[in-house]
């Protein structure tokens, strides 16, 4: 935050601005920026996160991408009562300090959970069928030198461990439940309405799996929830997909268990360093890599658009926001 340096009369044309639309402090960090600026401009009073002006009178602040949202940036908004974000993890965000504040938090999971599962679906696929190491065998010339490519395996049937039962967690259910496999959880709390078999403990999910599907949020409580204990349950022809974040896995016994054969395979669309990606992972044949893609479509934009623009209504309406994220 810095002080305006625009004189007591620009302050004061400022000041008058919002009574004209509501107030809405944007927070974007480089490279990260609004597409649809202009839309939102023509409902809401858009703010910059670094004019200090409005910070005592915000109460609601727009997060763009990951943007990171600190117990200091929330110290300097002491009206802020919303915070709507637009991507659909919500780690870059101080949820403990909103919770003991009472501001409510909103995600863009909603946008983006069709098309996450379709990529996670993508990701499974293309590991056991190894359809990516099939078209670099191809590509290279080694089919007519070295004979048929090695068969892979067949996803109908196998029982698939989802580590994150929300809404991309959901949409992923709903797909495999067509291919024919057998579908546990593993969340924060049993969900009533659900029938799917419910594992508390992670290494007995993973135990009971074929394959384990890792979507769920990145906290204290999951960073590495996913490590050489569980990989061991999983067993030596388990896959692991990860649409969720990096952190979720640790990195180092994944790679190690990759390598030792201990695990069958993973695809991986996120990492803990990104854009930084093991280099160990560029030489195996089992190993699917994306550069964190998996819920970037335009349609998934375009439905974010609608999602925010709907979260920041609803907020200055007083109506039920779209798409709150629980801070218990």
């Amino acid at each position: 935050m810095k002080a305006s340096l625009d004189g007591s009369n620009q302050s004061g044309e400022k000041m008058a601005a919002m009574d004209e639309l509501p107030l809405v402090l944007v927070h974007a960090l480089p490279p990260f920026e609004i597409s649809f600026k202009g839309r939102l401009q023509s409902r809401f009073q858009l703010i910059d996160s670094l004019d200090s002006t409005f910070a005592p009178h915000v109460s609601v602040l727009l997060c763009v991408g990951p943007s990171p949202v600190s117990s200091d940036t929330l110290r300097h908004l002491p009206s802020l009562q919303c915070i709507v974000g637009s991507s659909a993890g919500v780690d870059h965000i101080d949820l403990a300090e909103c919770r003991r504040r009472g501001i409510t938090v909103t995600n863009a999971g909603p946008s983006f959970c069709e098309d996450g599962a379709d990529f996670a679906i993508g990701l499974l696929i293309d590991v056991l069928r190894r359809i990516s190491a099939a078209d670099r065998y191809v590509r290279a010339g080694l089919w007519p030198m070295k004979g048929d490519y090695p068969l892979g395996s067949k996803l109908g049937g196998k029982r698939v461990g989802i580590v994150g039962l929300g809404n991309i967690g959901s949409e992923i259910a709903k797909r495999l439940v067509a291919f024919g496999c057998r579908i546990a959880y593993n969340s924060r709390n049993k969900k009533s309405s659900v029938s799917f078999p419910y594992y508390a403990n992670i290494c007995n999910l993973a135990a009971n799996s074929d394959i384990l599907i890792i979507c769920c949020a990145l906290t204290k409580e999951t960073h590495h929830l996913i490590n050489k204990d569980v990989m061991t349950a999983l067993g030596k022809e388990g896959v692991i997909i990860n649409v969720g974040r990096g952190a979720l896995i640790n990195e180092k016994e994944l790679v190690q268990c990759l390598e030792q054969g201990q695990i069958r395979g993973a695809g991986l669309d996120v990492f803990e360093n990104e854009p930084d990606v093991p280099k160990e992972l560029f030489e195996l044949e089992n190993v699917v890599l994306s550069p964190h893609k998996a819920i970037a479509t335009p349609e998934s934009f375009a439905s974010l658009q609608e999602l925010i623009v709907g979260n920041l209504e609803a907020f200055f309406s007083n109506k039920p926001l779209l798409s709150p994220v629980n801070l218990e």
